[in-house]
């Protein structure tokens, strides 16, 4: 592990600062192109972790990843996730973590990412009706066929990841976090104590104007966008975390990127450690 890479599951080499896909638009025309685009350039500017879902758009973030990158370049992961399935409810989604559905939805996703074996996969969410030990077993006869490299949890407490190691091997952990939204830090501590790859989602939050005025005066020094510091924080806040911010746009995209490259000085961290409380 160098400062700007990080083995998931401890052989598995990435670049720290990933790509989350889940803001790609997927429909037809103008938009999809676009979107190819952007994930084809995540890929030339570096990125080798790139996240996506069963969830985000049913599969169709998954075919639209395909399409972009497939074949994939040496090195490259796209992980992604099982257990939600689209249903009629206000959310328009429900858990579904039974172990038939998750080999399901890992079959389709085999299909729609054109590939034999996905190196990272993660549960979703944790079907609160199903028994864990059920859940984390499918995973486990999935990754004993050698169609999974590696699994991982999402939006898990510390709680709930004792119990999964108890069953699997946890490669990776993708819970919310942020600058100004520290409430999974107990579970950040667990991660690293571990050497478990830590994913935070929505990386890049909004704080109270108090906050929000720090984070922009430290962005004026470095001459660098808030974004990119909250982004610097992360990646300066332990090494086990591996953000993964997400965009439709190349120009935002490329300045995500450039954040791997900004400094913090002490007292700036120092700074902007003050503006979150964690919960």
């Amino acid at each position: 592990m160098t400062a700007n890479t990080f083995r998931i599951g401890g052989d598995l080499s990435v670049r720290r600062l990933g790509f989350g896909a889940m803001r790609l638009p997927t429909g037809p025309g103008a938009a999809r192109e676009a979107s190819l685009q952007v994930a084809r350039r995540a890929v030339e500017l570096g990125v080798t972790l790139i996240d996506t879902a069963h969830m985000y758009g049913w599969g169709a973030n998954e075919e639209l990843l395909a399409e972009a990158l497939h074949p994939y370049a040496d090195g490259l992961l796209v992980a992604t996730k099982v257990g939600i399935v689209r249903a009629e409810a206000p959310e328009g989604w429900k858990h579904d973590a039974r172990p038939d559905a998750l080999r399901r939805q890992v079959e389709q996703a085999l299909r729609r990412l054109r590939v034999e074996r996905i190196e990272l996969l993660q549960l979703h969410r944790i079907d609160p009706v199903t028994p864990l030990a059920e859940q984390l077993g499918a995973l486990r006869e999935l990754q004993a066929e050698g169609k999974v490299g590696r699994i991982g949890l999402s939006e898990v407490t510390v709680a709930e990841l004792d119990r999964a190691r108890e069953i699997i091997d946890v490669a990776s952990v993708q819970n919310r976090y942020s600058l100004f939204d520290r409430a999974h830090e107990p579970v950040l501590a667990a991660c690293e104590a571990a050497g478990i790859a830590f994913l935070p989602w929505r990386p890049v939050a909004v704080g109270a104007p108090g906050a929000a005025a720090e984070l922009a005066a430290v962005a004026s020094e470095l001459d660098a966008t808030p974004a990119q510091v909250s982004l610097a924080w992360l990646l300066d806040r332990s090494p086990v975390i591996l953000p993964i911010p997400g965009t439709g746009r190349i120009g935002h995209l490329e300045e995500n990127v450039a954040a791997a490259d900004l400094r913090l000085t002490r007292e700036q961290r120092d700074r902007l450690d003050k503006t979150g409380t964690p919960a």
